[in-house]
């Protein structure tokens, strides 16, 4: 990665940087979030069976919280609620199935009671966060963002076909753009040099989406139908306490808070060659928690890590605070005027496909990093490949929890995440906190 004097700013956490050097950055960082941003939004909206204008409302406050979301870890609030770590936050797609069957069968105004009280409970897991680190050792986090990886496969295969659900969906159209699109940000990040190296997927994303409009593939109509200044009210939606909805979310919210220590961990090793310490971890805990309870009271939804800004940091190694801090900046402008929001939206799915399967692939790679600096132990080993194997086994295997609740298949059947990231905790504990001490001890006995 080059650092001459015109870049080496942008390796360094505090250093000031131009403005033509952080812009293109920002904005790749927002190109690379806004989908999983927005999409969140509208999925809930659906399943709520909102009005066109709160649908709207939605996605403006899904905007702006990820960009405050993103603002409290860069700039800590007390020093302690935020990591002082470049991550980018946004609407939390690890939530989406609970929130989809929240919202269906109990109204939008439980899902934000829901978030209310996980919320507090993460930020309380935060502030304790040191005093139970030693579950979540590299050889978990690592085989959770191996995990990370391996589920964003399909989200990035699914786009660059054209997004499921499409009319067009896996037609020669949208394959071409995002091959295109792909080729591009391969060639500038394996060959390129600079800023052309480092905003790789800015620039592939830019040519991806002048070829998408010349193949007529761009939808101005959102553009035309939004307004240019939209207040967000407090307390619009409502809030309501219902026990399952509560207990459901605050499982997701607990298992999700895991897999952002995955992706923290992911941004140190991959883009700052070290462990995150306790404070990090514990005031990047705090900072989601904080935020989710603000949320709940202005119609935002529960914010997690992004993984493709967390692979676009270790892939650049561009760890500089002032990019980040464009790019929120930009994404809270952006929810106050949805005309800016609306021309974001029109990134053809094919596009973003194309510039982040790349990214995608990084992620995974820094879990198999992580795990391998853990020592491939035969405790070690049996810890990645049971959690993996039943985590990805169940994730692909449709319906084979069809006997239970269908709570337990929206937990542990729709992403490999989640079950994967629960064996890991337990295995380590049964196998490297609990059988290593018998084993010395027996030994020495």
């Amino acid at each position: 990665m080059p650092k001459d004097k015109k870049t080496k700013g942008l390796f360094n956490y505090d250093a000031k940087v131009s403005f033509k050097e952080l812009a293109p950055l920002g904005l790749q960082h927002v190109a690379a979030a806004i989908a999983g941003i927005v999409t969140p939004g509208i999925m809930v909206a659906k399943a709520c069976k909102l009005s066109g204008s709160d649908t709207t409302l939605i996605i403006q406050t899904s905007l702006i919280m990820a960009g405050i979301a993103t603002l409290i870890q860069l700039f800590p609030i007390f020093r302690r609620f935020g990591s002082r770590l470049p991550m980018m936050m946004g609407a939390s797609f690890a939530t989406v199935p609970i929130l989809l069957i929240i919202g269906g069968s109990y109204g939008i105004g439980s899902i934000f009671g829901a978030q209310l009280i996980g919320g507090l409970v993460v930020l309380t897991m935060g502030f304790f966060l040191k005093y139970i680190r030693i579950l979540f050792p590299p050889i978990v986090t690592g085989t959770v963002i191996l995990s990370i990886g391996l589920s964003l496969f399909p989200v990035a295969v699914k786009y660059m076909a054209g997004g499921a659900g499409s009319a067009t969906f896996g037609s020669v159209q949208n394959w071409s753009v995002a091959i295109v699109t792909f080729i591009v940000v391969f060639t500038l990040n394996y060959f390129g040099k600079g800023l052309f190296k480092l905003a790789s997927i800015l620039i592939g994303m830019i040519v991806g989406y002048i070829l998408a409009l010349t193949m007529g593939m761009v939808n101005f109509g959102p553009v035309q139908s939004a307004s240019f200044m939209q207040v967000i009210p407090p307390m619009h939606f409502g809030i309501r306490f219902d026990l399952i909805p509560i207990l459901l979310l605050t499982i997701i919210f607990l298992v999700d808070a895991v897999q952002s220590i995955g992706q923290f961990t992911a941004t140190t090793m991959g883009a700052m060659d070290r462990q995150p310490t306790d404070r990090e971890l514990s005031g990047a805990i705090m900072g989601k928690g904080l935020i989710n309870t603000l949320g709940s009271f202005f119609g935002g939804l529960a914010v997690g890590t992004f993984g493709q800004n967390v692979g676009l940091v270790i892939e650049t190694k561009v760890i500089n605070k002032y990019i980040l801090t464009f790019s929120s900046i930009f994404l809270v402008v952006a929810g106050f005027v949805p005309k800016v929001a609306s021309i974001l939206t029109t990134i053809p799915y094919a596009v973003i496909g194309g510039a982040t399967i790349s990214v995608f692939a990084t992620i995974a790679m820094t879990g198999i990093r992580t795990i391998v600096s853990a020592g491939l132990s035969s405790l070690n080993v049996g810890i990645v490949g049971l959690s993996l194997a039943a985590g990805v086994g169940v994730a692909l295997s449709p319906n084979c929890l069809a006997g239970f609740p269908a709570w337990v298949n929206t937990v542990f059947g729709t992403s490999e995440v989640i079950l994967t990231t629960i064996l890991a905790v337990i295995l380590n504990l049964v196998l490297n906190i609990i059988k290593k001490p018998e084993k010395a001890q027996a030994t020495k006995g």
